[in-house]
């Protein structure tokens, strides 16, 4: 059986040799930064399942009534904490290295922690939003959460924060449970996918949909190399999909494989 040292040799060869390779992110990246996941072993879902139920209600709620959405956002604690707190650690600083080099194209992100960008990657799809940012569900128009006091909003009773351009109501950029996948961000991922001969997935289960299509997609329509790199098998390892796993830490792996591209390029 290969060692992780002896597969990261090989994948940083298939990287260094890819027209165009993209990566694939999840929490599993983040928790390196000390953010808490969901679904792990010791996730927010185990430990908080009265936290999951009320997760799948947010949207619907939101809905009916946005005012009060977002008088019980602004008035309890946030489940994953201050994001705004949390620094990138060195598996997006990998990644962000790789797009520098021009190895990866593209990340397409789970995470809605902004910690790509705060590394320095600059071609970055979130899949399930930005927690700095609002978005119109008439529009679709985005704005950074700076741009409204929501606070002073809070004490003068002027909550929801109203969309300048048309007059709805906005909510956070995070995709809520039921709710649909933006159609932009759907068409630019999957258009990412089909293109790409190496795929990158790093810290994600593959179960959560439809995001757990995308390295399906990639590999039926161009047959594209999957390179896997998370703590545990997922169903993507279990099914052959991937043609490389490497089990252990992403934020060690992703290291390990830039310095060895970067060493074969000197």
């Amino acid at each position: 059986m290969e060692t992780n040292n002896e597969i990261i040799k090989k994948v940083s060869q298939v990287l260094a040799a890819a027209d165009y390779a993209i990566a694939l992110t999840g929490a599993g990246l983040s928790t390196e930064s000390g953010i808490r996941d969901f679904r792990g072993p010791k996730g927010i879902w185990k430990t908080d399942p009265e936290a999951e139920k009320k997760a799948y209600q947010s949207f619907d709620k939101f809905k009916r009534n946005p005012k009060k959405h977002w008088i019980e956002r602004l008035t309890t604690p946030d489940l994953l904490g201050d994001l705004s707190e949390y620094e990138p650690n060195r598996g997006h600083k990998a990644l962000a290295e790789l797009e520098s080099l021009g190895i990866v194209r593209t990340v397409i992100t789970q995470n809605i922690d902004n910690l790509h960008y705060k590394a320095g990657s600059k071609n970055v799809i979130e899949y399930h939003g930005n927690y700095s940012k609002l978005r119109c569900l008439n529009c679709a128009s985005q704005y950074e959460e700076s741009r409204f006091n929501l606070n002073e909003m809070l004490k003068e009773d002027l909550l929801p924060p109203i969309c300048p351009k048309c007059g709805q109501a906005l909510k956070q950029d995070i995709v809520f449970f039921n709710e649909p996948i933006p159609n932009a961000v759907i068409t630019k991922s999957m258009s990412e996918a089909g293109k790409c001969d190496v795929m990158l997935i790093c810290g994600t289960s593959a179960t959560v949909y439809p995001f757990a299509d995308l390295p399906f997609y990639a590999k039926q329509q161009g047959g594209a190399v999957i390179i896997e790199i998370n703590a545990e098998p997922t169903p993507l390892t279990r099914m052959g999909l991937s043609d490389y796993f490497i089990q252990g830490s992403a934020g060690e792996s992703l290291t390990k494989i830039v310095q060895e591209i970067k060493s074969t390029m000197i």
